[in-house]
């Protein structure tokens, strides 16, 4: 993936080395993630909860309230390292397609903001932690990333790769683009009325959805600087089969309980996300209709 050249986002902010108020930095083990998914996919419990962050929008059935966190302000402007460079080149990226995305529609688009963390960090949705991954929280409108993430991707989902990696942040913002759509709303609006297990089903197509236009923005980001090669495309197809639930639970706990199921299979993922990069179209991202796979 030849993405050096590009410009980095001014929305970025970067806390890496900044110590939680109270003087701790928090972080938490591979142990603690094993844990919280066991505890969410064996008896049903959300792993933000165990986690301690109270919303996550990939969990958006578990009712969780915004809290009160602490102020902290991180470094702005170009960002000097490799990894937080990629990152803010990918977040501008998505940046440039999502503009033209909505202006083609008649409408403006607000990018979100992208604040790079180690261990832990207040945010608007709880106290956002390593543990969860990466994640958007819609009360602030911002996507969290500790960069460690992109190293556990490779060495323990087995899905190496930049445009892997790029694919993790450009699913991140594909649930900005639902807040913005009002996506977000209805789903947690409708989980709200029905059982566990159809909001789960609600989160798999969130999930999907999101996926989905993570593969629009690779299909016109691709139009516009040609900076994807074959080997980039199948490492972010495998990226998205090697994090879906069912690969996941296999891996925690040996088996696969699909009713458990809140972001989607491997081949619902990889499916969805070929979707997007093939059509370029948010048309063609409607997960709650087209419900197969």
């Amino acid at each position: 993936m030849r993405w050096e050249d590009g410009r980095q986002s001014d929305n970025v902010e970067d806390r890496r080395g900044m110590r939680m108020p109270g003087g701790r930095r928090g972080g938490i083990g591979i142990g603690t993630i094993v844990i919280a998914l066991i505890g969410s996919w064996v008896f049903g419990i959300n792993p933000m909860v165990i986690l301690g962050l109270a919303e996550n929008v990939g969990q958006l059935g578990g009712g969780g309230v915004s809290q009160q966190q602490p102020q902290v302000q991180g470094q702005r402007g170009p960002v000097q390292d490799e990894g937080g460079r990629f990152t803010s080149v990918i977040l501008a990226s998505t940046e440039d397609v999502w503009q033209q995305v909505f202006r083609t529609a008649g409408a403006q688009y607000r990018p979100p903001k992208l604040v790079m963390f180690e261990g832990a960090t207040p945010t608007a949705c709880g106290t956002g932690q390593t543990a969860s991954g990466p994640f958007y929280c819609p009360l602030d409108q911002t996507v969290y990333i500790d960069l460690s993430f992109y190293r556990m991707l490779a060495q323990k989902f087995q899905a190496p790769g930049e445009f892997a990696n790029a694919y993790v942040v450009a699913h991140e913002v594909g649930h900005h683009i639902q807040n913005l759509l009002g996506t977000m709303k209805q789903v947690q609006s409708a989980q709200q009325r029905t059982g566990e297990r159809q909001a789960n089903q609600l989160s798999v197509r969130l999930e999907l959805q999101a996926d989905c236009y993570a593969g629009v923005w690779a299909h016109h980001s691709q139009k516009a600087r040609n900076w994807l090669d074959r080997g980039d495309i199948e490492a972010g197809l495998n990226a998205a089969a090697q994090i879906g639930d069912d690969k996941m639970m296999k891996r925690a706990q040996g088996t696969i309980v699909p009713d458990a199921f809140t972001h989607g299979s491997g081949q619902q993922r990889a499916h969805w996300f070929g979707q997007g990069m093939k059509t370029g179209s948010i048309e063609a991202c409607d997960t709650f209709r087209q419900t197969t796979p």
